[in-house]
């Protein structure tokens, strides 16, 4: 029997890869039933549908962003408490980000319905697209409350011990929205609104499942029990993902931007490709996200036990594991742009030639997303959000949303496509500076 990896072991490469696995596997297949429900809309609804998806979801991304908010930043706190040995405390700051998680929830739902038809109209909607991206978006909003605690105990469950249980229940979710997208689209013919309906539900059960297991007895870190308001573990828990917070949000203006800026130079076939190139980012970022969401907590248990030995261990093994990563996913890409291009679009000769050109261009960024992505992540799980979060919102605000509209001024409308390259390499050398400055002070290094 292969003996429970505790967050208080010693880690080498293999432990550290058989305690990841699971959570990169969890946001591998939560990324693949997304983009299933995007081939799904694109081959059986049509292009417009398609395109009205991708212009509506940056919108649904900043109100779904909470969940990932509370995750990230209440599972460096938790983790770093029970790192120090307080368990209860830990268990009333948990139970307390559950009632709050759906609490917030609620409350985006209403904001959802009182405001999606203006912020539509302001993404740049026209004609049919209008009412079918409010369409979508008030049927997924309806979902907020138990999708904001999905994206939550994505990370939580992690941090109690029980990353296979967190891939499983995303399994769950994932393999019930595809057969829900087959049976509402294909079989029902029920369109856009089969679609949203199907995610809506998948995602209610992602939630609801983990809720379910924290509220019985369980023998993890962590359990529901009576919740104690604690304005400074909440203050400390939005300062801590405050990261996620505001790169969830400067990703979705990031791709307000490049809609715009698509719709100018290429029209509907643009923001169509861009959406392409979007889920199939989904699964080579979901590698990343996943990775750093596992080591999360073993760096925040580390950080709070004061085990300065184990954290330079696992911050040195980490750089190497996410650097590898990085050249082994561009080139992945590189060769799977034509295949995956195919399946997506290869029903519009034109479309297809545009969005397998960005393909092979937007991939070369993928060298240095991991490491960056992870130097944030990594800042999160020590308790410091505000540079977690400058880097986050540096990376994507500054730098990548300046190359959107520089380099195809500079240089022409093609150029678009490398602009997360440039700014991720500006923003690694950033982040080599931030390293080198708070060494020191966390002594990772």
């Amino acid at each position: 029997m292969t003996q429970k990896i505790q967050l208080s072991d010693h880690f080498t490469y293999r432990k550290l890869l058989r305690f990841t696995i699971p959570s990169i596997i969890m946001m591998v297949f939560s990324s693949i039933y997304s983009i299933i429900d995007g081939i799904f809309v694109s081959n059986f609804v049509g292009k417009t549908p398609f395109a009205a998806v991708n212009l509506v979801m940056p919108f649904l991304m900043i109100l779904g962003v909470v969940g990932f908010m509370l995750g990230t930043g209440g599972s460096a706190l938790v983790a770093k408490i029970i790192g120090e040995g307080d368990r209860r405390k830990a268990n009333s700051i948990f139970s307390m980000l559950v009632i709050f998680g759906l609490i917030i929830g609620a409350v985006l739902t209403i904001v959802c319905n009182l405001t999606i038809k203006d912020v539509v109209f302001f993404l740049g909607a026209k004609g049919e697209m209008v009412d079918m991206c409010i369409l979508y978006g008030r049927i997924i909003s309806f979902a907020l409350p138990l999708c904001t605690l999905q994206y939550m105990f994505q990370s939580m469950l992690i941090t109690a011990e029980r990353p296979t249980f967190a891939l499983i229940v995303t399994i769950i979710a994932g393999v019930l929205n595809i057969i829900l997208d087959y049976l509402l689209i294909v079989v029902f013919h029920l369109g856009l609104s089969g679609a949203a309906i199907a995610t809506a539900i998948s995602q209610v059960v992602g939630g609801l499942i983990p809720l379910i297991y924290f509220l019985l007895p369980n023998k993890s870190l962590l359990k529901i029990t009576k919740a104690k308001f604690n304005i400074r573990a909440l203050i400390k828990v939005l300062y801590n993902g405050a990261s996620e917070f505001f790169a969830n949000i400067s990703s979705s203006i990031l791709a307000i931007c490049y809609n715009y800026q698509l719709m100018k130079f290429f029209g509907e076939n643009g923001v169509a490709a861009f959406g392409t190139i979007m889920y199939v980012q989904f699964i080579f970022a979901a590698i990343f996200i996943g990775y750093s969401m596992g080591v999360a907590p073993i760096v925040s248990y580390n950080y709070g036990s004061q085990n300065h030995k184990e954290l330079k261990n696992v911050f040195s093994k980490n750089i190497k594991v996410i650097l590898s990563m990085g050249v082994l996913l561009t080139i992945c890409l590189e060769l799977l742009a034509y295949p995956l291009t195919k399946i997506f679009v290869g029903y519009d000769a034109e479309l297809f030639d545009l969005t397998r050109k960005a393909f092979m261009i937007y991939g070369l960024a993928y060298i240095l997303i991991g490491f960056n992505g992870y130097a944030s992540s990594f800042f999160t799980a020590l308790n410091n959000g505000a540079v977690s979060a400058f880097i986050a919102t540096s990376k994507a605000l500054v730098f990548e949303t300046s190359s959107v509209f520089v380099l195809p001024f500079l240089f022409g409308k093609d150029s678009i496509w490398f602009a997360v390259s440039v700014a991720e390499f500006l923003a690694m050398i950033m982040i080599i500076f931030i390293l080198i400055k708070y060494k020191s002070r966390y002594h990772y290094w």
